[in-house]
């Protein structure tokens, strides 16, 4: 782990940033701000590009960005990357230059595979978008993972930790990792935990009440909406913060009733999740899916969005007026919850 990096190694660089969403526009701004020089590479006239604009950068399309690049960060949706390089980036990019990524999966499982006359690098912020360009505006950082697939120059890992210190996270915690963890934990943590865990045991749990005869609107609160404070509280202080802001009650029934509903045969069923991520089964799945039109994609989402606790759920967010108004619940409430 480091907190020591600083810009120095890109300080006469020029670094394109290609992609101008939630990470791009962060990328692009914190870089600015540290001084960097920096050039967006985006399709022309679309949204993005006047939104890059009216930033105040200079705008040009891909490969115009990368034929003068020293660095080239790519921050554009995984399943547009392969095209971009093979068009952008492999016919114009310098020997010697550093292609950075802030998600390994094309490289890891060689649905890119960059020349070998150039350095290959991996720096990503362990937070949206929004909150690395804010807590590098508060003065602060968010921690940042780097790591490196490909050192031609010598100074790959530089790069990759200057890059990281430009986006502020430098003066939170850098931690070095490979492409191989970095996309295999990121994976498993979105299908296992954070996305598809956390809304398959939401929707579980509010069949279950409603299938009981309890009121939708009651089974909502209980199993989708207070989870917002058992999340904050993991999020400041991990399961010792939790534990201390539940009731005792709570806390027996984590204790005596958790391990009934995720158990051991839930993580079997993890680990065959991990598998299927390890051995590229999961991305040939996804990469198959996406070249068909997302057929599957659109019928899964759409179970979703119509399923009865978002049905019910539109109508009790419409009365939460601190939604609709966008402000910011910041501290959890710290009161006994159970």
């Amino acid at each position: 782990m480091s907190t020591t990096a600083t810009t120095e190694t890109l300080a006469k660089a020029r670094i394109a940033v290609l992609g101008y969403g939630s990470q791009g526009r962060a990328h692009a701004l914190n870089l600015k701000d540290s001084g960097l020089d920096v050039v967006v590479g985006l399709r022309p006239n679309g949204p993005t590009w006047h939104k890059a604009v009216a930033d105040g950068f200079h705008v040009v399309e891909p490969a115009e960005a990368v034929r003068d690049a020293d660095l080239v960060a790519v921050l554009t949706p995984d399943m547009v990357q392969p095209a971009l390089y093979q068009q952008s980036i492999e016919p114009n990019i310098k020997p010697g230059a550093a292609l950075l990524f802030a998600h390994g999966l094309n490289v890891h499982f060689k649905m890119i595979e960059p020349r070998t006359d150039i350095d290959v690098v991996l720096v990503a912020p362990k937070g949206p978008g929004a909150l690395v360009r804010t807590e590098y505006e508060r003065g602060r950082g968010v921690p940042c993972i780097y790591a490196v697939h490909q050192d031609v120059s010598g100074h790959a890992e530089e790069k990759a930790t200057a890059y990281a210190a430009g986006l502020g996270g430098a003066r939170a915690m850098l931690i070095k990792t490979d492409f191989k963890e970095e996309t295999e934990t990121d994976l498993f943590g979105e299908q296992a935990v954070l996305c598809g865990g956390a809304s398959e045991l939401v929707m579980k749990g509010f069949e279950t009440l409603v299938e009981a005869g309890y009121q939708p609107e009651i089974a909502y609160y209980e199993v989708l909406h207070e989870l917002k404070l058992i999340v904050d509280l993991f999020y400041e202080g991990g399961i010792t913060k939790m534990l201390e802001f539940v009731s005792e009650t709570a806390q027996y029934g984590d204790y005596v009733s958790g391990p009934r509903v995720i158990d051991a045969g839930t993580k079997e069923r993890m680990k065959a999740v991990l598998k299927d991520i390890q051995d590229g089964t999961f991305t040939r799945n996804w990469v198959a899916e996406y070249q068909a039109g997302l057929p599957n994609y659109k019928k899964f989402k759409q179970a979703d969005l119509e399923h009865p606790i978002e049905q019910v759920g539109a109508k009790l967010r419409a009365r939460m007026a601190w939604l609709q108004s966008g402000a910011k619940s910041g501290q959890p409430a710290l009161k006994k919850v159970g």
